[in-house]
């Protein structure tokens, strides 16, 4: 169950995971020691998995975003080519998907000649990749990493 201060203290750390924990209990009108047991709760029933610094991708170099569509020749249910796909620093994310292939993998990498590389050498190297479409980004309008947290009306719960 998630109430009304639940979904106010997620909604204030998805926006600044730094914020302090007397400015949290400030927000949502509580005390400081109350707010931060419930930030604890949140993490133990995993409604916050991580805390982490969104960087620059363009600032590092690594300006070229793409996603490339994998198609894999391997039994149903099989993870080996979404786990070594994972294990590739410049893949950001990677999905299982419905449809005529088998996976959606977002990626970041310097500029072009790093994609043929990287499709030629990396992907090339996972025998169960029987073929990839790749999907070059020109221009991004919105990417953010935040989910909508349910609002509660005063005194309900939402099951979560």
């Amino acid at each position: 169950m998630l109430d009304d201060v639940d979904a106010q203290l997620l909604a204030a750390l998805q926006l600044d995971a730094r914020v302090s924990n007397v400015e949290l209990a400030r927000q949502v009108g509580m005390a400081p020691s109350a707010v931060l047991e419930r930030v604890r709760k949140l993490e133990e029933r995993g409604l916050i998995r991580s805390y982490e610094a969104r960087l620059n991708a363009r600032a590092l170099g690594l300006g070229l975003m793409a996603f490339v569509f994998v198609r894999a020749e391997e039994p149903i249910g099989a993870q080996e080519t979404s786990l070594l796909l994972a294990e590739i620093p410049e893949v950001q994310e990677v999905h299982h998907i419905a449809g005529e292939d088998c996976y959606l993998v977002k990626l970041r990498v310097h500029d072009t000649d790093a994609l043929a590389t990287l499709l030629r050498e990396r992907f090339g190297s996972i025998p169960t990749i029987r073929s990839t479409r790749t999907t070059i980004v020109l221009h991004t309008v919105k990417e953010v990493s935040t989910l909508p947290v349910p609002a509660a009306r005063k005194g309900d719960k939402v099951r979560v």
